[in-house]
């Protein structure tokens, strides 16, 4: 089955696609990528999104704008994706959305709500598509996320040790894979979401994000700012959890900078890098981790991947692309199998991972233009992920 991967994360900069073919052998899953893009969200629609987070206010007039416009943007890229990626033919549509509101109260969420109306997806390519993902697991009592999970567990079903993989994305989470024991997945706390809220606070909006890391480079990290937000009780909180932009925002920091003032803003991105260094080492000590395989934008800042290694001593740090998947591509190509799997009547989610009381069929499908036909259910859930380059029989 060809199907397309579509997402954007909780930094929303742009849309992510991915193309894969998947085909179930026995207890494995093939996958041979076919390619990604990336395309960066209409300026006018990045910036809807960016006015409507919390903890800004907002109506459900933009909400319905917000719903439309994004799955108008995500059908023009699946559009491009079935062309550029899939030599015109695909199967099947998996689409993310964009992360608005993720509900949680005393560690409990309550609700997730992904926009982007699949609706309009289903009708410029014609194909069923798979979407809102996460709701059926917060539905069954779970965190609904880290959803890449799945994914994660099954790339790393072979390697020895106890590994981990790390997504640096507006907020980071990590996947621990250890003999003997079920899986477990939780939010570490934030990656790139309050580096970018402080850049652009810093530059009045001019820069979205510290290129390179070079301003988070020339800071030094300030002790007492780095102890007001490592007290933060989120980091303390027993997984499955999860966390957003909804506790990780501007006002978060600048509450944060009231409480220890830190006259440098270069100072305040490096103080930012070693946060996220800290918190997700803290969690990888804490399970023992052997081996990390880092994915996502954060991956690309050498001076957090550099933290992460003066935090880790002697935990070899890779990323995702060892096993196959390119890092810049792992979070679509994840829910790419993710609609893979709710098509063949299989769980996306991992109930160790989440929390929740069962592992649950992931998502609504839209039909496409023709009848809809669905495979015959599996008959039993893949163990490993094989991830090829040849073409699958």
């Amino acid at each position: 089955m060809r199907v397309i991967g579509l997402m954007s994360g909780t930094s929303y900069d742009a849309i992510e696609a991915a193309a894969a073919d998947l085909e179930l052998r026995g207890d494995t899953l093939e996958m041979r990528p076919l390619g990604h893009l990336s395309a960066p969200y209409p300026d006018r629609l990045r910036d809807l999104i960016a006015t409507s987070l919390p903890p800004s206010a907002t109506t459900v007039r933009t909400v319905a704008e917000l719903d439309t416009g994004i799955g108008q943007a995500f059908a023009d890229v699946a559009v491009r994706a079935v062309r550029e990626l899939c030599g015109g033919t695909a199967d099947l549509v998996v689409s993310h959305g964009q992360t608005v509101y993720h509900w949680v109260e005393d560690g409990a969420v309550r609700g997730t709500l992904q926009l982007g109306q699949p609706a309009w997806i289903a009708e410029a390519t014609g194909l069923p598509v798979v979407s809102d993902l996460r709701s059926r697991d917060v539905a069954a009592g779970g965190q609904g996320a880290p959803l890449v999970a799945m994914t994660d567990v099954l790339a790393m079903a072979a390697l020895p040790g106890t590994p981990a993989a790390l997504n640096l994305g507006g907020i980071a989470n990590v996947t621990v894979v250890a003999p003997g024991a079920e899986p477990l997945a939780f939010d570490t706390g934030p990656a790139n979401a309050l580096l970018d809220a402080a850049v652009r606070h810093f530059t009045g909006g001019a820069c979205a994000y510290d290129e390179g890391g070079r301003r988070a480079g020339a800071g030094r990290v300030d002790p007492a700012l780095l102890r007001v937000l490592l007290d933060d009780p989120y980091y303390g909180r027993p997984a499955p959890k999860s966390t957003g932009k909804e506790r990780f925002h501007l006002p978060y920091l600048l509450e944060a900078l009231a409480a220890a003032p830190v006259e440098e803003a270069d100072d305040v991105l490096a103080t930012l890098a070693r946060l996220t260094a800290v918190t997700v080492a803290d969690a990888c000590r804490a399970h023992g981790v052997t081996r990390l395989v880092v994915s996502g934008g954060g991956a690309h800042n050498p001076v957090l991947m550099r933290m992460l290694a003066e935090e880790l001593p002697g935990v070899p740090l890779d990323t995702s692309d060892a096993l196959g998947l390119p890092s810049d591509a792992k979070e679509a190509l994840a829910f790419a199998l993710l609609g893979f799997l709710t098509v063949n009547g299989l769980p996306g989610a991992i109930r160790s991972g989440t929390g929740a009381r069962r592992a649950a069929l992931l998502g609504t499908l839209t039909p496409g233009l023709g009848p809809l036909r669905l495979p015959e259910p599996a008959g039993e859930p893949p163990r490993t992920l094989r991830v090829t380059g040849e073409p699958l029989s």
